[in-house]
């Protein structure tokens, strides 16, 4: 395929992108990034924490984005690639809970957990998304492909890129992470 091509596909999925509250119901998406903008300047004035959760690329763009949320946003972040607490959990509990049994640890109410997954049928993800549910937490999914998948139903805000291929759902994903980003920085203190 063509680059000229590629673009193109790539903007048509961003323009196709939907976003939708815990019930279902269509939000206009900048509607949705102000509600995700308010409630993440809402959790850092309370001092609350920011999870990010995902597997392969998309735990490398969890990784990412807790360094820019942490450090441009000065937001209190966290994600959950330790390989000691990865193996552990996964060898003595189920790898189902790798992110399900530290948030049930550490998620308090109001905290936010952005949960990314290209299929939204990571069972990993999708248990961490309900321990969070279960604990209170404010919920953004990121998710691609199938718009029926199950981590779609279980944010407070659900992203649904209409790709059908991770190439495309992951570039989409990143698109969406870093605009969401930037209002985030625009609207912090700059401070030494």
């Amino acid at each position: 395929m063509k680059w000229s091509n590629y673009a193109k596909k790539l903007h048509r999925f961003l323009k196709q992108t939907t976003l939708t509250d815990i019930n279902g119901r269509a939000l206009d998406m900048d509607d949705g990034f102000d509600l995700w903008l308010k409630q993440t300047l809402k959790l850092r004035e309370n001092t609350g924490r920011f999870y990010l959760i995902g597997n392969g690329a998309s735990a490398s763009m969890a990784s990412h984005f807790a360094c820019d949320v942490g450090k441009n946003g000065k937001v209190r972040t966290e994600v959950f690639f330790d390989a000691g607490m990865m193996t552990a959990i996964s060898n003595d509990i189920t790898y189902d809970q790798v992110f399900a049994h530290p948030l049930r640890q550490k998620m308090d109410a109001g905290d936010i957990l952005v949960a990314i997954s290209s299929s939204g049928n990571s069972p990993n993800v999708v248990e961490g998304a309900k321990a969070a549910r279960d604990k209170a937490g404010f919920i953004v999914s990121l998710t691609g492909m199938k718009p029926d998948n199950t981590l779609r139903s279980l944010g407070d805000l659900n992203i649904h890129v209409p790709a059908d291929t991770y190439g495309m759902v992951e570039s989409a994903h990143a698109v969406l992470l870093h605009h969401w980003m930037d209002h985030l920085e625009m609207a912090t203190p700059k401070t030494a």
